[in-house]
């Protein structure tokens, strides 16, 4: 280790030694200034101490464990060194952010604060030419190349790293690798520009022109068409007549993408997100079985493109590699729509929730008692998506600090630490990923001080509220007495531990032990 990773991994190990007091003692101080008293009406001692008594019932469990040559009454260290839930953020600014000491404090996040990751895979970006995509780094990518740019929002593969330097560093820990994502219809983020202007014959583009209006700029899920009536009222069996030749190459080319990322990490990649935000198409009831193409809110996608991307995933991924639905929908529509693709056979492993508070008006709503993801709004919300009985993911999440201040971040924080704890505490819930750790480094239109850190990589009161939760009140550290037939009793955090203990020949033992 090098002289300045030195002296940042030692910054590290002091902010989190002192956040188990720094924050919960701020906020229990000021926690009248921060929330209303309507803020605090709503989460009151009895939803507090539901959340506790479900983390207890959820989250831990019972050990019994025989140690051999113990001494009775032995004094036994028990440390939990990692957690089955998996805390995470996705990690798209990797070497992006303009100085190695700003990029070195990110890339000590994981593995400290957070034990997964979400990689980015946007195709439009990704591939930005047929045949070309980008796994391995070049020199656009690296942090020689970022440091000098003055305008780095302004490349186009900002937020978009080559994935493999990034896949080589998480697994090099021992992290949770999470592919984002594998198939999305969104224009504007995720499907390149060529996938119409290459893959349609030069009959097929003179006949999509006469059906569209006007190409208006991207927003949201909308693909910046303004489509005629004529095209609004022709079935997909129309279309895939006057559009053969697309509706064959795209539904080829979304196959094609899956295998060939399939075949080039094989099961490195512990989880995927195979498709993202369709439930949107599955609720207007767009993706019919045996179509050629689907007329999505996203423009034309092959059809019941969800279904077939889950079945070609399926058949190429490694059967250890966990493969996910992810959605923003959060409803009943959802709940359905994955229950019908696992009736039909498809392999889902995992179900993913966002829930973003981009606005900071939101967050002050929420500070002032405002019916805005209340313990009650979750709870039926998590009931609602638990009855697929699949672990959930909260896959992506954002809130805002309602003012680049010391009040609106302490209300970012106390809004963090309440959610966290409500989140942590859903039987189902498997993990929860932060979306942009940074400040002002979320894609256009996203709030710029939703990160748990400044843009300079300080830290605000959400870290040492979410550091002392995920490091401290969330992990299982004691000393138990070793009974007169070597054994151990304790209850703890799911997950790894390290027992320690000294044998009667007085030398130290060291035992791994996994408690599920």
């Amino acid at each position: 280790m090098n002289k300045i990773a030195l002296i940042i991994s030692l910054v590290f190990c002091s902010i989190a030694l002192q956040a188990q007091q720094s924050f919960p003692k701020s906020a229990k101080e000021d926690k009248d200034k921060i929330m209303s008293e309507a803020y605090w009406k709503i989460w009151n001692p009895k939803v507090q101490t539901k959340i506790d008594e479900d983390i207890e019932k959820y989250r831990k469990s019972d050990a019994i464990i025989e140690l051999t040559n113990v001494p009775k009454g032995a004094t036994v260290e028990v440390q939990q060194i990692s957690s089955d839930f998996f805390f995470g953020s996705h990690i798209f600014n990797f070497n992006q952010l303009g100085t190695h000491a700003r990029n070195q404090r990110y890339k000590d996040l994981f593995g400290t604060l957070f034990n997964s990751a979400t990689v980015s895979f946007y195709w439009k970006v990704f591939e930005m030419q047929p045949n070309r995509p980008r796994f391995r780094e070049e020199y656009w990518d690296t942090e020689e190349y970022w440091n000098k740019q003055t305008d780095p929002k302004n490349q186009p593969h900002w937020r978009r790293p080559a994935p493999d330097p990034i896949i080589d560093f998480l697994v090099g820990k021992g992290l949770r690798v999470q592919g984002h994502p594998l198939i999305w219809g969104n224009r504007k983020w995720q499907n390149p520009n060529w996938l119409l202007d290459e893959m349609m014959t030069p009959n097929e583009k003179k006949e999509m022109d006469k059906l569209i209006v006007e190409r208006g700029n991207l927003q949201n899920y909308k693909d910046g068409e303004t489509y005629t009536e004529g095209y609004r009222n022709m079935t997909t069996q129309q279309l895939e007549a006057k559009f053969p030749n697309y509706t064959m190459k795209i539904k080829q080319l979304f196959e094609k993408r899956i295998v060939e990322i399939s075949k080039y990490y094989g099961g490195r990649v512990n989880s995927w997100d195979v498709v993202n935000e369709s439930a949107i198409d599955y609720s207007k009831g767009l993706m019919v079985p045996g179509s050629g193409l689907c007329k999505s809110i996203y423009g034309l996608m092959p059809g019941d493109y969800t279904y077939e991307a889950f079945q070609t995933a399926k058949r190429v991924f490694p059967d250890n590699v966990v493969l996910n639905i992810n959605d923003y929908l959060n409803n009943q529509a959802y709940a359905d729509q994955v229950k019908d693709l696992l009736k039909r056979g498809c392999k889902i492993d995992l179900m993913g929730s966002q829930m973003h508070l981009f606005n900071p008006q939101q967050c002050l709503d929420v500070a002032a008692g405002k019916e805005i993801q209340t313990p009650e709004y979750i709870w039926n919300l998590m009931k609602c998506l638990s009855q697929v009985e699949l672990p959930i993911h909260l896959s992506e999440i954002t809130i805002t600090a309602p003012g680049d201040d010391d009040h609106g971040r302490k209300i970012q924080a106390v809004i963090a630490q309440n959610l966290y704890r409500m989140w942590f505490s859903i039987e189902r819930m498997a993990g929860i990923t932060w979306w942009n750790v940074v400040d002002d480094c979320g894609a256009p239109g996203e709030p710029s001080t939703s990160g748990l850190f400044t843009r300079d990589m300080e830290p605000k009161p959400s870290f040492y509220a979410l550091d002392n939760l995920i490091n401290h009140e969330w992990k299982t550290s004691m000393t138990v007495k070793a009974d007169k037939n070597g054994q151990i009793k304790f209850r703890g955090f799911k997950g790894d531990y390290k027992i320690t203990w000294t044998d009667k020949s007085g030398n130290q033992q060291i035992m791994e032990y996994h408690l599920k």
